[in-house]
């Protein structure tokens, strides 16, 4: 990967919808070199897909938590597959560190947040014990390939 590929996922991870002539135009290449950059940056999986970023605020999603949860192992999949059965569980990772896996999940407001918290991943069977910790601000640092 070079600087020409390192401005192409900068730019396109800036904006996804750009056109190839714009994004040639922008990081100064021919239109043809940008096209077969792309293509190949696709083939070598560097670029797994083109996608939009929503605004969760805007469509009424106030809160964001993270929630650590600690569980029992030998009921992994069931936890995780009732975990996104949950209305605003957004994504499971399962971590390293003193949880086991991490839930991020949105609600409209703090009470329902606590709702879907307390009512719902409260009573799912193998649930040991959970941790929620509620977004205040977030700030995004560009990774190395944003020049």
């Amino acid at each position: 990967m070079d600087k020409i590929d390192q401005k192409i996922l900068s730019e396109l991870s800036k904006d996804s919808s750009i056109s190839i002539p714009k994004l040639a135009e922008k990081i100064n290449v021919n239109s043809s070199v940008v096209y077969s950059r792309i293509k190949r940056l696709m083939k070598k999986k560097l670029i797994e897909r083109f996608t939009i970023e929503i605004n969760n605020k805007e469509l009424g999603y106030g809160v964001k938590s993270l929630t650590g949860i600690n569980m029992d192992s030998k009921q992994r999949d069931n936890i995780i597959q009732e975990l996104f059965k949950i209305s605003g569980v957004r994504e499971v990772a399962e971590v390293t560190g003193r949880f086991d896996i991490l839930v991020t999940m949105y609600a409209e407001n703090l009470s329902e947040m606590y709702r879907i918290v307390s009512d719902n991943i409260g009573k799912i069977d193998g649930i040991i014990g959970s941790e929620s910790f509620i977004e205040m601000k977030t700030r995004t640092k560009q990774m190395p390939y944003m020049l």
